[in-house]
């Protein structure tokens, strides 16, 4: 499988580079500087999101979009941006994208009639990125490419390990034996490679939670 991922040198994009290429995929960091990757000997696409033409992604099966915004509340609104820069250039071809998208966007209760964006505890630097990522996954919903939408857990853990054990949701938030929603970078980077792997969940969203594995004092 030949693989382009956009922002490999992001917290997330890091751990499905790395997770990817232990699987031994055929992985290209796309990225703006190739300085700022944590993983040597990689192939590289030194170049903007924004500035991908389908002749850049024509070697590849599927793109990973693990693009973040650097400010979060003031340049959220490039979440629709980049997503609908994406679907442009995917359009006509066969090729899947895969992006990574927002706990925010999941619902809390069983009508799926309120989402955790809109929980009163929800983090209010958080929540103009999910508004804008949800805006993302509608412009998949109505658009003619193959894609995928995988939200992490309310916590999202940049140094949990591997543990490669995860549950599965659908649209709605899962919490882990603990009662807790959470992931670690590390395990939500396995369920992106299994999913590319599998494809089990073809135009839809769902969510993956896992246990919280802390060290012994």
């Amino acid at each position: 499988m030949k693989i382009g991922l956009i922002a490999a040198s992001g917290k997330a994009g890091s751990h499905i580079l790395r997770e990817a290429l232990m699987r031994e995929h055929d992985v290209t960091a796309i990225v703006i500087n190739k300085a700022n990757l944590k993983v040597n000997d990689v192939e590289t696409l030194e170049k903007d999101l924004f500035h991908l033409t389908k002749e850049d992604i024509e070697p590849f099966d599927v793109l990973i979009n693990a693009f973040a915004p650097v400010n979060d509340n003031d340049d959220a609104h490039l979440h629709v941006e980049a997503g609908r820069h994406l679907i442009s250039i995917l359009e006509g071809t066969d090729k899947k994208l895969f992006v990574v998208g927002s706990s925010g966007c999941l619902y809390i209760d069983r009508d799926h009639s309120i989402r955790l964006m809109e929980h009163k505890d929800y983090p209010e630097h958080l929540r103009e990125s999910a508004k804008y990522q949800l805006q993302n996954l509608q412009d998949l919903k109505n658009s003619s490419i193959k894609w995928t939408f995988l939200s992490p857990s309310a916590m999202f853990d940049s140094e949990g390990p591997r543990t490669g054990h995860y549950i599965i949701g659908s649209q709605r938030l899962v919490v882990n034996s603990q009662f807790n929603s959470y992931i670690s970078y590390a395990d939500f980077a396995v369920a992106v490679v299994d999913e590319l792997e599998n494809s089990n969940h073809v135009n839809t969203l769902f969510t993956v939670a896992s246990e919280n594995v802390t060290s012994a004092s």
